[in-house]
């Protein structure tokens, strides 16, 4: 009976397909057995037949249900679209078909990726911007995480693969914002063959892609080929059905990849979309940018380049190639450039809400800001994710200058402050906030790393704001130089040279348009060709620096990763024999080093822990015996190199060593000790984190060092007194438990399983290391930890401070630092009670009095402050002057050296004495070098039209500040005290102006 019920089910349910699809009647049988087999429900099939129905794609329901080895190489009757159907009806149909909504660009990369899977493409996650390649500074290209499987460097684990890339790239920066499609960040969508299938796949799978998931209509797509690849043009024209004269020979330039002057290379063919087709195909041209767009490579990987440069082909013959996301975007959502897609506008949309602009209303110049603040915003959130950090060297320089131009660019907007009234709030969180909004299906991580990214976007911004205002001062010295060498030299005009404006652009963000403008005002002429040298010599810096993959890779980075791995035996013991494998000093590869080197060791062997996971490198010794003196070199900091190299840092003390001796390497143990007891403190203080404030906590970063412990976690609110004891005291009461660590290799979907909590910014193997303090915490984690918590001996929260909005940081010491901590203070408060002559019960009270006392000094400090500055405004008083048919007083001066407050009680009291009407402005220098201004205006003066908040403004601005206040009393500040008589002189006679024709009302 079941059975039977069963066979009517199957039986409707494949009449209900075939129906709702319009496939034949064995098809539809056919589809139902495959899938029964692979275990799918008839419903959720039905479902998503009607769905692909519904797009016109009348095979989708053989490939929702068949394996991937069964699709690869399928074949469709004549009744689907075919990949190989050369005739012109396919072209028009496609044409129909382009007449659909925009799609989005998750839509984009999800098709990218099912469809290639389909194919028996091994669906693998993009990796981080920040590459194990030590030959580049960032992830470039899609194809940088296989490059040791296209060298032969590892063994490939699967046949095919395919992949969602975030990539960046800073070598046409200066392009971004002006062009369509220039970005520094970009997701790039690969499929990647390592031996399997190869040119006639990869190119018609390409096409099938993009006319027939994509639907781009066939007659608007172009492919170049390379001159001599006669086989891949072939292809295109006999299999694809591309007419020869939309497909163009390019040279070696354009269409012949190479990794370097040796190593794998290969011819490349590109596909582009024609956005005018009515020009005809007569003389097209693929680099118009105004008619086509590049959206898809193909690199033919086949040859292998000799040292004598001759090719000779690969074995193994692989594909990379590469789609880019937000150029298909932009074609497939009919936009009339990258920016205005749905992967970067909702940005610029609030960007432009930032600022008070309408985005489509506005002008070229305004759009092409929003634009950058669009890309870049995208560029530093998954920098900062990935681990990056501004700084002034390597990729924290190109997370600063991006962020640098993301300020510069909000601030010509109008942007200031958090662009919502805080004058002193930043916007960049504030942007940052949508691009991880829709971060979900680029990198998941970067949701979790949200607190770190907020923190680092402020202070960076804030930084720079500073900066911003150092470079004003820095330019108004620069052209007071030029007006002083013009005067020395008799030239007719005075010149800021093009060094001095690359400078200011560059190192402090300074716009050239504004440079341009200050420098016109001052009468200066600014060298934009000595500008534009300097620019372009940093492009080819640029370029040189990130623009390639080296497959062939070179220099001393990369001839220490053809090393074999350095073998860890840290865990165990603290002192080992290892061989001398690479020596690195003087900037390179040496086979000797002796003493006063400063060194860089690489060892088969060590007991040496290198820097990771938060926790620093061990400190020790490397002893060479042997020869007329022992050979010790002190290591001071131990670093890795990839996931396979430990390199040693440290000075040869005495003696030589060369490549191949043998070593005795001693770790520091009492250091080695400290460093244990301050990580497992660490996974202790998380797993109290998480039991006092909620599991909801989270890490955010970390530091494990020999003097201390530093650990950051989300928290949206501030942490009370009573849960930081709370935390503390478990914490030592899990010490004195003595409890033991256990902990063992597993892999890593095992690990996760178990519940083990992954240490922030740390990157897995298929096998992690699991750290368990049983019923208390379980870590994935490869540091170094005591074999018991007693060892530990204390711990102590030394500091708990917000650093970002939802991001608090303990720091505490534990181990023996713990005990130096304890000392230090005891020590401390030995010397407080002797100098306060009182009992440490007592010193409370002691210092409740001394505060007292002070409150009292100062009180009466401020007191005589007061009376000096009256004093000193009643002389002036006999100076007022009397103005106007009205008989208006006024009185300008400037006092000695005082505060503000003494500054308003003189301004007080002269009013007081002068009475109605009457006009007071006084100034001061402060103790600190600042200016201070002070105005008050009787209330005729007042009704008169004078407001003391504008005119005091007004004065400040004289002195390179600003301020205002009520019409009656106002107060203002200013930065240049040299200017303060200029400005009092310039108010006395504004006021006398003024005044003149007064009468009283």
């Amino acid at each position: 009976m079941a059975t039977h019920e069963l066979g009517l089910g199957l039986a409707s349910s494949a009449m209900a397909i075939r129906t709702s699809t319009g496939i034949p009647q064995q098809l539809a049988w056919h589809a139902f057995h495959a899938c029964i087999v692979n275990g799918k429900s008839a419903t959720s099939l039905l479902h998503r037949a009607q769905q692909q129905q519904r797009r016109r794609t009348r095979r989708a329901v053989l490939l929702l249900v068949l394996p991937p080895s069964s699709r690869r190489f399928t074949t469709f009757s004549s009744s689907a679209t075919s990949v190989e159907t050369t005739s012109s009806t396919q072209e028009h149909e496609h044409e129909h078909e382009h007449e659909q909504p925009g799609v989005s660009g998750d839509a984009i990369r999800r098709t990218f990726l099912n469809f290639f899977a389909a194919r028996g493409h091994q669906l693998l996650p993009g990796s981080s911007l920040v590459p194990d390649d030590p030959t580049v500074l960032l992830t470039i290209a899609g194809m940088l995480q296989f490059k040791p499987i296209f060298l032969g460097q590892v063994p490939r684990r699967f046949a095919c693969a395919v992949t969602s890339q975030k990539c960046l790239r800073t070598n046409d920066i200066e392009n971004v914002g002006r062009t369509s499609r220039h970005h520094t960040f970009f997701e790039m969508l690969g499929n990647f063959s390592f031996g399997d299938y190869f040119k006639h796949d990869a190119i018609r799978w390409a096409w099938e892609l993009a006319t027939s998931e994509y639907k781009l209509p066939a007659a608007r797509v172009w492919v170049s080929v390379y001159k001599d690849d006669d086989e891949a043009l072939a292809i295109w024209r006999d299999h694809v059905g591309i007419p020869e004269e939309r497909i163009k020979k390019l040279g070696e330039e354009d269409n012949f990849w190479a990794s370097g002057p040796t190593g794998p290379c290969g011819p490349c063919s590109e596909m582009y979309f024609d956005f005018h087709p009515e020009r005809g195909t007569d003389d097209a041209d693929l680099g118009d940018d105004t008619r086509f767009l590049e959206f898809y490579n193909l690199v033919f990987m086949q040859y292998n380049r000799n040292d004598d440069g001759k090719l000779e082909l690969l074995k193994q013959k692989n594909i990379d190639t590469g789609l880019g996301l937000e150029r298909m975007a932009r074609i497939l959502q009919k936009v009339p450039n990258n920016y205005e897609t749905d992967l970067i506008y909702p940005i610029i949309q609030r960007a432009s809400e930032l600022a008070g602009v309408n985005y489509t209303a506005a002008d070229d110049r305004t759009k092409t800001y929003l634009k950058v603040i669009g890309d870049h915003s995208r560029a530093v959130v998954y920098l900062i994710s990935d681990g990056v950090t501004p700084s002034n060297i390597g990729r924290g320089y190109i997370v600063r200058r991006l962020i640098r131009r993301i300020v510069r660019m909000g601030r010509l907007l109008g942007i200031r402050g958090d662009g919502e009234g805080n004058s002193e709030g930043t916007f960049l969180p504030s942007l940052a906030k949508v691009v991880i909004s829709m971060s979900s299906n680029v990198d998941p991580d970067v949701k979790q790393n949200a607190g770190r990214i907020f923190e680092e976007l402020e202070k960076e911004e804030l930084r720079f704001v500073q900066t911003l205002e150092r470079g004003e001062k820095l330019l108004s010295q620069k052209l007071e130089e030029a007006a002083a060498a013009c005067r020395r030299d008799g030239s007719t005009k005075p010149v800021l040279s093009g060094k001095d404006v690359f400078m200011l652009y560059d190192t402090y963000g300074f716009p050239v348009e504004i440079t341009e403008e200050v420098a016109g005002e001052n009468d200066v002429q600014v060298d934009m060709a000595g500008f534009e040298t300097e620019m372009e010599y940093q492009r080819r810096q640029s370029q040189e620096a990130h623009n390639v993959v080296k497959l062939s890779a070179g220099g001393t980075a990369a001839e220490l990763t053809s090393l074999v791995e350095t073998k860890f035996v840290g865990y165990t013991t603290l002192e080992s024999i290892a061989e001398v494998r690479a020596l690195i000093a003087r900037g390179g590869l040496v086979t000797e080093v002796r003493e006063g080197d400063e060194v860089e060791i690489v060892l088969d062997t060590t007991p040496f822990y290198a820097e990771s996971g938060g926790q620093i490198g061990d400190n020790g010794l490397l002893v060479c015996r042997g020869g007329e003196t022992d050979c010790i070199v002190q290591v001071k900091d131990v670093q890795k190199l990839g996931s396979n190299l430990i390199i040693h840092k440290g000075i040869v003390q005495q003696g030589t060593m060369a490549v191949g001796n043998n070593v005795q390497a001693l770790v520091e143990s009492s250091l080695r000790r400290r460093a244990q007891a301050q990580h497992t403190a660490t996974h202790l203080l998380q797993a109290a984190l998480k039991k006092v404030l909620g599991s909801e906590t989270s890490q955010a970063g970390s530091l494990v060092a020999f003097d201390r412990l530093r650990f950051d976690f989300t928290l949206s609110r501030k942490m009370a007194e009573e849960e930081v004891v709370q935390v503390e005291a478990l914490v030592n009461e899990w010490i004195s438990m003595a409890v033991p660590l256990e902990w063992k290799v597993m892999p890593l979907a095992e690990a996760k399983n178990s519940g083990a909590i992954a240490m922030f910014g740390e990157k897995y193997g298929e096998q992690v290391r699991v750290v368990d303090v049983p019923g208390i915490s379980k870590e994935l984690c490869g540091g170094t930890h005591v074999s018991n918590t007693s060892e530990i001996r204390g711990f102590k929260i030394v500091l708990v401070e917000g650093i970002a909005s939802g991001v608090k940081r303990i720091e505490a010491v534990a181990g023996n630092a713990f005990i130096d901590h304890i000392f230090a203070r005891e020590n401390a408060l030995r010397q407080i009670c002797s100098s306060l002559k009182a009992k440490p019960e007592d010193l409370p009270a002691r210092i409740s009095g001394l505060q007292d006392e002070l409150k009292a000094l100062k009180s009466e400090a401020t007191s005589l402050r007061a009376k000096v500055a009256i004093a000193e405004a009643d002389v002036l008083t006999g100076r007022a002057l009397l103005v106007g048919p009205g008989g208006v007083r006024i009185l300008v001066g400037a006092l000695e050296t005082t505060d503000v407050d003494s500054l308003r009680a003189a301004v007080e009291h002269c009013v007081a004495l002068h009475g109605d009407p009457s006009a007071t402005l006084l100034g001061a220098c402060t103790e600190d070098g600042k200016v201070s201004l002070v105005a008050a205006f009787s209330p005729s003066v007042v009704k008169h039209g004078l407001k003391a908040g504008a005119f005091v403004g007004s004065v400040a601005k004289l002195c390179g500040g600003g301020g205002g206040g009520r019409p009656d009393f106002a107060q203002a500040g200013g930065k240049l005290p040299d200017k303060l008589p200029g400005a009092i002189e310039k108010a006395k006679a504004d006021l006398l102006d003024l005044l003149a024709g007064f009468q009283l009302p």
